[in-house]
């Protein structure tokens, strides 16, 4: 009786606490993931003023631009195939080895296609600055040992496995850190010697990913079963590719305009922003996942509002943090970041509209709309370079470029926010 005058005397608090045993079971799960975000965002950091004080700022630069190129060539890497095993992980884990074996298959094939894609990408933007061969080690650490090990993590969170995923996620983090680490205190400290440490520590990371965190499911190839989903996971492989191109081109084109050392300071600039982006991606993460069951969540508009509403907040918050704290304290990354530690408080809303852009591509993802979300990101990766070229060759003092950033990006989100909404009204496609 005492309980149920409580409740009928304070129906707020019933209605709290309803709201919590609702939500329980997603925040724990939030927790869990977000952990390893943390955990990642922590060696991030040590990897990064490890790196960025030991190589030379234009190394830094090359290092960096071609390790984002690399990036955006390994979601060639079995034809994107990878978006399949995602889905069939969330809502069929059963056909995991069966799909493994399609990733295997479409893997072997895709080769040729990232090799061709990696010589014209050295040709365009690196041949000036450094060597073929350093150059193909960082693509193939992206590409052929890193990109594995996101699908490992990728598996794992599909699954509901947060906390496998999450001491992946670390681990790989942590021996890149330490391998940045062992090369601070090496003999040799320029480009050609630490591309064979990061090799060391992405392969290291790919044995422990399969060797440990992979689920035990026999591999079976059934090709009726990849042949179905191929012209899909061809359209996620597309728009990954254009999403990193939009997300990356800036390095490139500050390479090709400006040189290794301005793409070095621009770089070090850009690093320190996506440090702030992570716990964002854990939340995307895991609202992709409830999108995937109920595609419906969105409908309406005041979610769809506060979500946003949210990100800005947050991603604002934590690159203001940051540069209060570089104000302050500018060497506390060390002396090669310090110079560039004054720019960070210039790109004030460059990670809130970065975040909001990748959001809002994987609510299309979410939905089965890739081919839209392809169309989307093409538009997207064309508009970025022409605003960069016109910032890049308009501003000559790096303060102001940093500056014309922010209206860079809040362009680019305006854009993509009246394509992803327009996109948004047709109905999603089940798996």
């Amino acid at each position: 009786m005492n309980d149920v005058g409580n409740s009928m005397q304070n129906p707020k608090n019933s209605r709290i606490r309803v709201f919590l045993a609702e939500r329980r079971d997603v925040l724990r799960d939030y927790t869990t993931a977000i952990s390893g975000s943390a955990g990642r965002l922590v060696f991030s950091l040590a990897y990064f003023i490890a790196l960025a004080n030991t190589l030379s700022i234009a190394d830094f630069g090359l290092f960096a631009t071609a390790s984002a190129a690399g990036v955006m060539l390994s979601r060639f890497l079995a034809f994107g195939f990878i978006s399949a095993l995602y889905r069939v992980a969330t809502v069929r884990p059963n056909l995991i080895g069966a799909f493994t074996g399609g990733f295997i298959i479409f893997g072997l094939a895709s080769l040729p296609v990232m090799a061709l894609a990696a010589w014209l990408t050295y040709a365009l933007f690196f041949a000036a600055d450094i060597s073929i061969w350093i150059f193909a080690a960082v693509v193939a650490a992206e590409a052929m040992l890193w990109r594995p090990v996101e699908l490992a993590v990728i598996v794992n969170n599909g699954m509901g496995r947060f906390g496998r995923a999450a001491v992946l996620v670390i681990m790989g983090t942590l021996l890149r850190a330490i391998a940045a680490i062992v090369f601070m205190f090496s003999a040799n400290h320029d480009l050609a010697n630490w591309v064979w440490f990061y090799l060391a520590a992405n392969a290291v990371s790919l044995i422990i990913a399969f060797g440990f965190f992979y689920p035990r499911q026999r591999v079976r190839f059934r090709l009726a079963l990849y042949f179905r989903r191929l012209a899909d996971s061809v359209y996620v492989a597309g728009a990954e590719v254009l999403f990193y191109l939009q997300m990356e081109f800036d390095k490139l084109l500050v390479l090709s305009i400006g040189g290794p050392q301005l793409a070095g300071i621009y770089a070090i600039v850009m690093r320190l922003v996506d440090l702030t982006a992570i716990p964002i991606r854990t939340f995307t993460m895991m609202l992709v996942q409830k999108m995937m069951r109920t595609p419906e969540l969105l409908a309406r508009m005041r979610i769809r509002v506060g979500i946003e509403v949210g990100v800005l907040v947050v991603s604002t918050l934590a690159i203001s943090t940051l540069s209060t704290l570089l104000y302050f304290f500018p060497r506390a990354l060390g002396g090669n970041v310090a110079g560039a530690a004054a720019l960070v408080g210039f790109a004030l809303l460059v990670p809130a509209f970065r975040n909001l852009v990748e959001y809002q591509a994987e609510l299309l993802f979410a939905r089965g709309q890739t081919a839209l979300r392809a169309v989307n990101l093409a538009v997207l990766a064309g508009l970025k370079g022409i605003f960069l070229w016109w910032a890049l060759t308009r501003f000559v003092d790096t303060t102001e470029m940093v500056i014309s950033l922010n209206v860079v990006f809040g362009l680019l989100y305006l854009v993509s926010t009246v394509l992803t909404y327009s996109a948004l009204r047709r109905p999603a496609k089940v798996f």
